[in-house]
């Protein structure tokens, strides 16, 4: 048998938030066109039934679970570049949070960021989904020690040179 040739290395991916010297860096982005961009970000928590059973009855003590995780995801959303260095601050025209029930155990939550400009919304839909999900954690940990959060990831994104990128149907 003739062994196979290794194949060259492929170069590393250009950091763009790091200059030539590895120092930080926030990208200028000055000579990008304004488009509509939008990201989807999806994440659950997972919980004991009966947790689930005291959102969906509304007798969580610390009061209504969704209305104010929802609240939290947009208000965090909107805070992003104070939270995630070198971030840009961008003038959010949609934020929304939106969460489903899955039987027995499980809220999923969606964040949809959108607005006009020259840089993604992607970091803004993160945040939306794992603040909306930290806060049915705190809401809830008194009863439930054991929930957790996980998969938060990007589903969608569009605008800019990009394009439209699917990772996962909405």
């Amino acid at each position: 048998m003739i062994p196979k040739k290794p194949k060259a290395a492929e170069p590393a991916p250009k950091l763009s938030h790091l200059d030539a010297q590895g120092k930080p860096n926030m990208v200028d982005v000055s000579d990008k066109a304004d488009t509509v961009r939008e990201a989807v970000a999806r994440g659950i928590v997972k919980m004991q039934p009966a947790t689930l059973k005291l959102i969906r009855q509304g007798q969580v003590k610390k009061g209504d679970v969704l209305t104010t995780a929802q609240i939290a995801g947009i208000m965090a959303a909107k805070q992003t570049p104070t939270l995630i260095p070198l971030c840009h601050p961008l003038l959010l025209s949609k934020v929304g949070v939106e969460f489903e029930i899955i039987e027995p155990d499980t809220i999923q939550i969606t964040g949809t960021v959108r607005c006009t400009g020259k840089t993604g919304v992607e970091m803004e839909a993160l945040t939306a989904v794992s603040v909306a999900a930290l806060t049915v954690y705190d809401m809830c940990k008194a009863v439930d020690r054991g929930m957790t959060v996980q998969s938060i990831r990007l589903i969608k994104k569009s605008g800019g040179k990009s394009g439209l990128i699917l990772l996962e149907a909405p």
